[in-house]
C-alpha cells in the first residue's frame, strides 16, 4: 500500500489545506479493525466531515437511507417503505426551481452498490481507497487540478449540486471537483470559500509528485506577473 501519510502531508503543506483529505473505499467486507459508525447521521456527506475531523469508520447500505439523493448517486436503494423520500425529495427541489426533473438521469452514480464503505483520514487509511476527497480554497486546489493536468488528466467540468456526484464522476475522469450544494454546506460546514476536488486514487501518487513542479512554477509565475503588472501600469 503507499505510503498515504505522507501524501496527506504533501497534499495538505502543498495546497494549505485546513481540513484533512479523504479517503474513501468500496469494500466487499468491513476492513479489519475499522469499526462500523454508530448512530444515524443526516446525510451521507456527513461522513466526509467526520472522517476529515479524524475518524476512520465503515458504513452499510442502510447508513445510508438518511439521505435519498445520496444514495441514489450512490446506487443504494431505499426500502419500499422509504422509496418515497427520493421522489420526494427530487419534486420539492424541482417545485423550487431548483432542478429540473429531466436533470436526474444525467447525474453520475457508482456503477454498482458498495456492499461497504470505508471512510477515514487519508493518512490512516486502512485498505486501499477508491476515491480522495479534497477540500480546500481556489488557490488551493487551482494547483492540485494543474497537477492532474501534467499527467494527462482532464478534469470534468465543475459540479454543482448534488455535491455527493463529484465521488461517482472522479472514478470515472480521474479528477472531478464540485462547488459544493447548499446541504453539503450545511451538513459538512464547508466555508463559502472552500469547494471540493475529488481525486480517482490511482491518480493520486502521480499527481503529488507533480505539486512541487507546480508549486514551485507558481511562486516564480507570481513574481512574473506582478513585476509586469508593476512594469505596464507605471
Amino acid at each position: 500500500m503507499a505510503d498515504y501519510g505522507a501524501l496527506e502531508q504533501a497534499l495538505t503543506d502543498a495546497l494549505q489545506l485546513t481540513r484533512r483529505p479523504v479517503a474513501v473505499a468500496f469494500l466487499d467486507q468491513p476492513p479489519a479493525g475499522v469499526p462500523r459508525l454508530a448512530g444515524a447521521q443526516p446525510s451521507g456527506c456527513t461522513f466526509w466531515s467526520l472522517a476529515a475531523n479524524g475518524d476512520a469508520f465503515y458504513t452499510a447500505p442502510e447508513d445510508h437511507y438518511n439521505c435519498p439523493i445520496g444514495s441514489y448517486t450512490h446506487r443504494i436503494d431505499l426500502p419500499k417503505e422509504r422509496e418515497h423520500e427520493l421522489s420526494d425529495t427530487l419534486s420539492l427541489m424541482s417545485d423550487l426551481g431548483y432542478i429540473r426533473m429531466a436533470e436526474v438521469p444525467a447525474v453520475p452514480r457508482l456503477s454498482k452498490t458498495p456492499a461497504v464503505t470505508m471512510y477515514a483520514p487519508l493518512g490512516h487509511t486502512a485498505a486501499e481507497p477508491d476515491a480522495v476527497i479534497v477540500a480546500g480554497t481556489p488557490g488551493g486546489l487551482m494547483l492540485l487540478h494543474e497537477a492532474g493536468a501534467r499527467i494527462g488528466i482532464a478534469a470534468a467540468s465543475l459540479l454543482g449540486r448534488p455535491t455527493c456526484m463529484a465521488i461517482p464522476a472522479a472514478l470515472s475522469n480521474g479528477i472531478a471537483s464540485s462547488l459544493g450544494c447548499v446541504g453539503n454546506r450545511i451538513y459538512t460546514g464547508l466555508e463559502d470559500e472552500e469547494f471540493y476536488s475529488v481525486i480517482r486514487a490511482d491518480k493520486l501518487v502521480a499527481i503529488a509528485a507533480e505539486l512541487a513542479t507546480i508549486t514551485a512554477a507558481n511562486v516564480m509565475l507570481t513574481q512574473y506577473h506582478r513585476e509586469r503588472l508593476a512594469a505596464i501600469t507605471s
